[in-house]
């Protein structure tokens, strides 16, 4: 995984989109029902500097191996606070630390921002996402936002960098 690339990405991109579709099409097939939220974010902008960033982990041939977005503006987050959106890695990147890799770029992201703290959600259908956030430093919270595919929400403080 040494050869894993991050770099911002439009999430209206083609190669965002593609990522997403993936990862939709896997939360169908592990919640037992159609995850289909809109493809993309009614507001575009708030997973684009200077309110959020999208990232997108590439190999050395350049095949996309996962994602990750932040925005600053959402249902159920205030000033300083940034919500975690679309953590995804490939099947064949899984085991080898790059969900952990990409969420500690997404949160040095949010530190350049001036975020103090950070927010997310996840469904009981992904208990390896769940087993990441709480090794990672993240708080189990009560529901902060009306996610109907949601079962838990995360917190996490970010310690400034230095």
């Amino acid at each position: 995984m040494s050869q894993i690339t991050f770099a911002p990405c439009p999430v209206t991109a083609p190669e965002a989109q593609a990522c997403m579709a993936a990862y939709f099409a896997e939360l169908s097939t592990r919640f037992g029902e159609v995850f289909a939220p809109r493809p993309v974010d009614p507001d575009a902008g708030a997973m684009a500097p200077p309110r959020g960033q999208f990232l997108l982990a590439r190999d050395a041939a350049g095949r996309i191996m996962g994602c990750v977005g932040l925005r600053s503006v959402a249902e159920g987050i205030g000033p300083g606070c940034g919500e975690i959106k679309r953590l995804w890695i490939a099947p064949e990147a899984r085991g080898q630390g790059l969900a952990r890799r990409l969420m500690a770029t997404i949160e040095d992201t949010a530190r350049a921002m001036g975020l103090t703290h950070l927010r997310l959600d996840t469904s009981r259908h992904l208990p390896e996402a769940q087993a990441l956030y709480l090794r990672d430093g993240w708080q189990e919270i009560p529901a902060y936002n009306s996610n109907p595919h949601a079962d838990h929400w995360f917190e996490k403080r970010l310690v400034p960098a230095g």
